[in-house]
């Protein structure tokens, strides 16, 4: 049986979109943010040697920070005045989250409603500036030399760290205007763009190796097939979901009968999300970062500095280990990566979901799973279900993000596609036509009750 809601999602087409001012002033003003934080990725810092900056790049964008680099749409590479972009809002988000299932003060906080979801939000915010000031004042200091910076000294790392830390509070609060006026999650739709700015990039590098014969045509359909299909096992993934049904008793109130409906209880495959994989990575690249932060100086020409310290001892070793054994594409590294990803899988599911309470508020407001004793056999049956929808998931979330780096292998490092950014793209893209869908379907139902004239019909 089909739903009134789907029913009318069906009959949506470009006639009603062009009736909804209210949706497309909200796409205009999200396009109209995501510009403005496009052109905020271009700028540099003040200060700062660009070219020198660029070689310095090259020699450390394998690890972490090619990874920010590229969810902040290439802005680490230009060290521009986005370059920290929302990362250290979406650190103190999920240390906010972590710490709301440990602490009582705020536990007792998120059972408060749309009050103590607003202080949590606040806490997030003071956080974040704490974060980015952290971050900040690291990227201060490994700039300020003579090589970096044209005027090295305190002037230039106040500079620095007033610009990143007030770029990541503009970001911040940019984000949260285009969740409140615009269309689909603000902070989201910036990592998105981010993303989705280097594209063309990929595009023209991969044009370019065709043009030269490094590459083969085929070949580059290959890539384009196996993109694509990643791309549908991700958005069948990420929408398919396992019901449980709930059971509401009937029950007298006055003189007749209320009650006895039922519902479904929707458990996400994929619970986590794409936190599990930004967790491996980063855990994964800060090794590599190090490693890169370490290693000898290079000259313009691409020669190694004479006048750079050579390391030695065990902490060479240890470098070279990494090198040679934790690089992108190395088995080892791929293992790593893959246990860690099911690792945090279990690990965030277990926080964005509490068996035991859930249950606890399914008694408190009558449902039951028919089958089950409300209270402790409920919240055991969906632990079980919840395991084996995260075994599932993990190793779902493993294989999206391990198969890129295999392709990157076979292809000789023309597989451009990452399996992170990848599930951030396509989770983004579903959440936004979700809203966008919804946001027609409310505009179709107004219109519905116009014509009904439920007022009554003028004289």
């Amino acid at each position: 049986m089909v739903s009134a809601a789907e029913q009318l999602a069906r009959n949506i087409s470009f006639s009603t979109f062009g009736k909804a001012k209210e949706l497309q002033a909200r796409i205009w003003f999200t396009l109209g943010a995501l510009l403005v934080y496009r052109i905020g990725a271009q700028i540099p810092i003040p200060g700062l040697d660009t070219a020198q900056y660029a070689m310095a790049f090259q020699g450390m964008k394998e690890g972490i920070l090619g990874m920010w680099n590229t969810f902040s749409g290439g802005a680490v590479e230009r060290m521009a005045i986005f370059a920290l972009n929302v990362m250290p809002y979406i650190s103190a988000s999920i240390i906010v989250q972590i710490l709301s299932t440990a602490v009582p003060a705020l536990e007792r906080l998120k059972k408060e409603g749309e009050t103590g979801r607003k202080q949590i939000n606040q806490y997030t915010r003071y956080l974040t500036v704490v974060l980015a000031l952290a971050q900040a004042w690291g990227v201060a200091v490994a700039l300020n030399n003579d090589t970096m910076a044209f005027e090295p000294g305190p002037y230039f790392m106040a500079s620095t760290v007033i610009t990143l830390v007030g770029g990541t509070i503009f970001l911040m609060w940019l984000g949260e205007q285009v969740t409140a006026r615009g269309v689909g999650n603000g902070i989201s739709l910036i990592i998105f763009a981010g993303i989705v700015a280097e594209l063309p990039n990929y595009i023209v590098g991969t044009w370019g190796e065709v043009y030269r014969g490094r590459l083969e045509f085929v070949a580059v359909l290959a890539i384009i097939g196996l993109a694509a299909a990643m791309v549908l096992f991700v958005v069948f993934i990420e929408r398919s979901q396992r019901r449980l049904l709930i059971q509401y008793p009937k029950r007298q109130q006055g003189n007749r009968m209320v009650g006895g409906e039922s519902s479904f209880l929707p458990l996400k495959v994929n619970s986590a999300g794409v936190i599990p994989a930004i967790f491996a990575s980063s855990l994964l690249m800060l090794p590599q970062t190090l490693a890169g932060f370490n290693a000898p100086a290079t000259m313009a020409d691409g020669s190694i500095d004479p006048n750079a310290v050579a390391q030695t001892g065990w902490w060479g070793d240890v470098l070279t280990f990494i090198n040679a054994y934790l690089g992108t594409g190395q088995p080892l590294h791929i293992i790593v990566f893959a246990a860690l990803i099911i690792f945090f899988c279990f690990f965030y599911t277990s926080i964005v979901f509490n068996p035991e309470e859930t249950a606890e508020n399914l008694r408190k407001y009558g449902g039951f799973i028919p089958g089950y004793r409300p209270g402790k056999r409920t919240a055991e049956h969906l632990d079980y279900v919840l395991t084996r929808l995260t075994v599932i998931g993990s190793i779902y979330m493993a294989a999206i993000c391990v198969l890129p780096e295999l392709l990157r292998n076979q292809f000789n490092g023309r597989f451009y596609v990452g399996g992170t950014s990848l599930l951030i793209v396509v989770s983004v893209t579903m959440d936004t036509v979700s809203q966008i869908q919804s946001h027609l379907i409310g505009h179709q139902y107004e219109g519905m009750i116009k014509k009904s004239r439920l007022g009554g019909k003028k004289k």
